[in-house]
């Protein structure tokens, strides 16, 4: 089992296309226009977005941008077996939203169908027989992404466990971590899942307090749904620093986290990094952990800011040095305490701005 391609709904998906290329490197495969609905598709070094904006009130885009801001409407999986995944979903009573279809490509077939994941969410489901949709014989990677690491979905706190379950049952997801993560104003409980082969981690968080940035998220998303993906780089300097010429915006991070990592590193009997690169994770704001036995295996990551007006969905990059698994607690409670910055920042915008109202005679509605 493999993501196979992500889709986003938007509302206007030449400029979404446009944004991905300039920010991140993607490059445009192909577009389908129709009566209904613009499509765009593009690639990054096997990382593959669908993106599509409505063109009419009909279309599906349009009724899902009525309900929700622009982000991720649909995962889609290569499984290994689609008519016995179909046969498992029908007898579990899922909600069949396309049955199997057969389309002809000039690379071969896909064979496909589409079912209704949590909440909002769809997952297409392809037959791992089938061709490849996305075609990379001609594409020469502009950047060090290899692909995605992991998705995050986002659900209310009645919802968790039945979420969790409803993956581990239908998809045959597995535990891999499970964290707590608290500040003094919030905080969220996370179960990161992995299946069988490895190839998928999909993480489902849950809001442990009324004003948590989770909370935040699905007051704004309207309901669950995804938060972020993870995009997984062989060199995340380099990537960040490309991206950072290129105008894509990242959550900045105290100064102090430094101070402290290093002071944490120096501990070490090993020099995990020299001179040079500990200026540029300083530089280039990165978030570093390693396992205190085996500090070799070490995590990078770093957040985007909120790509869309609302602030819902992210990106994030991570290299895995070393081939180190999972997620650092320090750097998932580090970034947790980023993006509560900035929703602080937000709040205090919006009081701010409700007070000038206030003050003017003006009333907004």
């Amino acid at each position: 089992m493999e993501i196979d391609h992500i889709h986003f709904y938007v509302e206007d998906a030449a400029r979404q296309r446009d944004w991905l290329i300039e920010k991140m490197g993607f490059q445009s495969i192909s577009h389908q226009i129709n009566h209904q609905t613009h499509t765009e598709m593009v690639t990054n070094n096997h990382v593959n977005f669908i993106i599509s904006s409505p063109l009419s009130f009909s279309s599906p885009v349009a009724r899902y941008l009525k309900s929700h801001p622009p982000g991720v409407a649909d995962i889609a999986f290569r499984i290994e077996n689609l008519s016995s995944f179909l046969e498992k979903a029908k007898c579990t009573n899922q909600q069949i939203l396309q049955p199997t279809i057969i389309a002809q490509l000039t690379n071969g077939q896909v064979k496909s169908a589409k079912i209704r994941g949590w909440g909002s969410l769809n997952h297409t489901l392809i037959d791992q027989s089938s061709s490849r949709i996305f075609s990379y014989s001609k594409m020469i990677p502009k950047t060090n992404i290899v692909g995605i690491d992991h998705v995050v979905l986002n659900v209310p706190k009645n919802q968790f466990y039945l979420a969790v379950n409803w993956y581990k049952t239908l998809f045959g997801l597995q535990t891999n971590q499970s964290f707590k993560i608290e500040t003094k104003r919030s905080g969220l409980s996370s179960e990161a899942l992995i299946d069988a082969s490895k190839k998928i981690q999909f993480n489902i968080n849950q809001p442990s307090s009324n004003n948590s940035q989770i909370q935040e998220f699905l007051e704004k998303n309207n309901g669950s749904g995804i938060q972020h993906i993870g995009l997984q780089t062989t060199n995340i300097l380099q990537t960040v620093a490309q991206m950072r010429q290129h105008g894509l915006q990242f959550l900045p991070i105290p100064l102090t986290y430094y101070q402290k990592l290093k002071q944490s590193a120096k501990k070490l009997k090993v020099e995990i990094f020299s001179q040079l690169e500990w200026e540029k994770i300083q530089t280039e704001q990165i978030l570093v952990c390693w396992p205190q036995y085996e500090p070799q295996l070490i995590l990078m990551q770093i957040f985007t800011k909120p790509i869309f007006d609302q602030p819902t969905f992210f990106f994030e990059f991570i290299e895995r040095r070393n081939q180190a698994k999972g997620f650092g607690e320090g750097n998932f409670q580090a970034l947790f305490e980023a993006i509560e910055t900035e929703q602080i920042k937000r709040k205090y915008h919006i009081d701010h701005d409700q007070e000038n109202f206030k003050q003017q005679g003006i009333v907004k509605i």
